[in-house]
């Protein structure tokens, strides 16, 4: 059996993008093994229908952690026995495309970020500096990759010449779970708490917002900055931070929700061309959302009148479309008839098949 090797820098447990690709590969026949790391807050594995390992490391940020990590990573995979590396994003490529080369296996690419244009990278010139070169090194010599949108896909054409499928992070089609119960109706952020992310400039438009609480799911780089934020300008009481929710509880915090958001700042093309996991979640929900009116959602919407798009990120063009799509009840309720419609069109059951022919192609070219 055709055994390959995923490699993640996430928990595993939280991953639900890593989880739904590694599912159809081991439901296609593939024996399949998910790489990550072991953090100090992490919970036991949940079964799953592949492997599972989590690698232990001292540093949990900055150059020693990807360092670090990708030393454990490299000499861990010259110990498996492989046919195929899957590298997610460039934080776990230097280790993967080394590996690579020396057993002389298979390397495919899942770009899901467009990693040296993410702002916290660009905003950072020595960091970017040093990601672009490992890019530069990498990317061009790895001929089999898949990434999350068309944007991507073009950038990676332009810059490396290579051909990217698209395999976007659109969920899986399931029936609805119940809802979670809160005492109050909610407004949702799910996914990272990252910079760059629109957390500030939702925090803020939350003074406006008086008879919904704002729920954020989630962990991430600017987690203590938003916590803080939300102390320094006495919100607590409107907003209420969940940390890291496991996927089936987040589905019903999802499905209550009245309004998700799916939010990024122009700084970066990773940005501009994004085409978020929570996206899809918040459609595949029936709930309605705010996202930022870049291509990708911009095309999206075009067919699929899902969410209210905003052309600028910040505190009061936020208020306003929330209060819009909250208080305008028949349009809050085509948002949602939209989204019931988009969710049997667009879904993983689809796009799945578009995984499976990259990996299909990879290794009848060995």
């Amino acid at each position: 059996m055709t055994k390959i090797v995923c490699t993640v820098t996430t928990d595993l447990n939280y991953d639900q993008r890593m989880k739904r690709i590694c599912t159809s590969l081991s439901t296609a026949g593939y024996d399949v093994l998910l790489v990550g790391r072991k953090r100090p807050f992490s919970e036991p594995l949940t079964d799953q229908p592949f492997e599972q390992h989590r690698l232990n490391g001292w540093f949990e940020k900055g150059f020693l952690f990807y360092a670090e990590y990708n030393i454990r990573l490299f000499f861990f995979l010259l110990g498996q026995k492989l046919d195929v590396i899957n590298t997610i994003d460039l934080d776990s490529i230097a280790a993967s495309y080394s590996a690579s080369r020396i057993k002389n296996k298979t390397i495919i690419y899942d770009a899901h970020e467009y990693f040296t244009e993410m702002e916290e990278v660009v905003e950072r010139p020595f960091v970017k500096k040093v990601w672009t070169r490992i890019e530069k090194w990498t990317v061009p010599k790895i001929k089999f990759g898949y990434t999350v949108s068309r944007g991507y896909a073009r950038l990676f054409k332009e810059k490396y010449g290579v051909d990217y499928q698209i395999v976007r992070n659109v969920s899986e089609r399931k029936p609805d779970p119940d809802p979670i119960q809160n005492d109050r109706p909610y407004i949702l952020y799910q996914g990272a708490v990252n910079v760059g992310r629109g957390l500030k400039e939702l925090i803020l438009a939350m003074h406006q917002i008086n008879d919904h609480e704002l729920i954020i799911c989630g962990l991430g780089n600017a987690y203590d900055e938003m916590r803080e934020l939300v102390k320094n300008e006495k919100l607590d009481s409107k907003i209420t931070f969940k940390g890291y929710v496991d996927p089936d509880e987040l589905k019903r915090f999802t499905v209550g929700a009245k309004l998700g958001f799916t939010l990024f700042s122009n700084a970066g093309l990773s940005n501009q061309h994004s085409l978020a996991n929570r996206f899809f979640d918040y459609y595949h929900s029936g709930i309605p959302q705010i996202a930022m009116k870049y291509p990708e959602y911009e095309n999206f919407n075009n067919e699929f009148e899902v969410a209210k798009l905003i052309d600028s990120l910040d505190a009061e063009t936020l208020a306003s479309a929330i209060k819009e799509v909250l208080e305008n009840e028949q349009y809050r309720q085509q948002l949602i008839e939209n989204a019931k419609k988009a969710r049997e069109v667009h879904n993983w059951q689809k796009d799945e098949k578009t995984l499976l022919e990259v990996y299909e192609r990879a290794l009848s070219a060995r």
